[in-house]
């Protein structure tokens, strides 16, 4: 079984349903409202260990409700919680919008994820063990940069979204085996809209991209070879909410397993595209069973 490593966030998804996303100044009337567990972190943990991964998350909630709530839920699919930290204060929210045609817009307050500003010996001994670390930026860039050094020094594989984007220093780029950007993420880290020249542009900082494209599919880079594009599933979106992480996490079990990179997009794009016919982040998130009868 694939050892997971998640260092990351979890955050209470509150998602308000609209049929258009309000402008500046303007006050819409929603369809629905849902408090949902999540968090870039939590639901790439979530995605791994229904994808049938042994998964670790290693962060912080709050002494809230919506702590408890989340411990829960990360429970409930299977990852352990015992480096999931209570902090005084708040969790972390996302505050969400989503409109008829399933796209979003998210505000992230931090809360007890800002107090995760380094780590401990039992945290990096976990990270020491694991096959492969999951990476995100909702996190302080300071403990994010610590797991990858750690994770680096010991071989284990490390996969980083970033997101949300920001310049990255130099000893991030250098641990990071496998970049995992949106195409607007790609954009402005690489300072190139075209997708395939962003491509090539991290390459001079990591030794593999994968580009999301969303309902476009992907584009897979790695030096030495050349730049792929994986169409993805077509489907009918409802809610595009934490589908990248369900990609990641899916994708992280299938390279622990062996997969080929091929292969392993494969399954990680079926189970993106069966996230995003359902509402909700990690609660359309499919396990295993369903991805391998997509």
């Amino acid at each position: 079984m694939t050892r997971v490593a998640v260092l990351g966030s979890t955050n209470m998804d509150l998602v308000a349903y609209v049929d258009r996303a309000p402008e500046r100044g303007q006050t819409v009337t929603g369809r629905e409202f849902r408090t949902i567990p999540g968090g870039k972190g939590a639901n790439q943990a979530v995605a791994a260990a229904r994808a049938g991964g042994e998964v670790l998350m290693i962060g912080a909630v709050g002494n809230d409700e919506y702590g408890v709530r989340m411990r829960e839920s990360l429970e409930h699919s299977g990852v352990d919680t015992d480096l999931l930290h209570t902090a005084e204060g708040p969790s972390g929210t996302a505050h969400i919008v989503v409109d008829a045609e399933g796209s979003n817009a998210i505000v992230v307050v931090p809360g007890a994820n800002g107090t995760v500003t380094s780590l401990g010996p039992g945290e990096i001994a976990a990270i020491a063990e694991a096959d492969l670390l999951l990476l995100q930026l909702e996190l302080p860039l300071s403990a994010v940069t610590e797991g990858a050094r750690a994770a680096h020094a010991q071989g284990v594989r490390t996969l980083l979204t970033p997101s949300p984007v920001q310049p990255l220093p130099a000893e991030l780029f250098d641990c990071v085996d496998l970049l995992v950007p949106n195409e607007h993420e790609a954009a402005e880290l690489s300072g190139h809209d075209d997708p395939y020249a962003a491509a090539e542009i991290l390459l001079s900082q990591v030794p593999a991209v994968l580009i999301t494209l969303g309902a476009k599919g992907c584009l897979y880079a790695a030096r030495g070879g050349r730049t792929t594009h994986f169409p993805a599933p077509g489907v009918t979106a409802v809610d595009t909410t934490g589908a990248g992480d369900t990609f990641v996490g899916t994708l992280a079990v299938a390279l622990g397993e062996g997969r080929p990179v091929p292969q392993a997009i494969a399954w990680a794009s079926a189970a993106a595209a069966l996230c995003v016919q359902k509402p909700g982040a990690s609660v359309s998130m499919p396990y295993r069973s369903e991805i391998d009868a997509a």
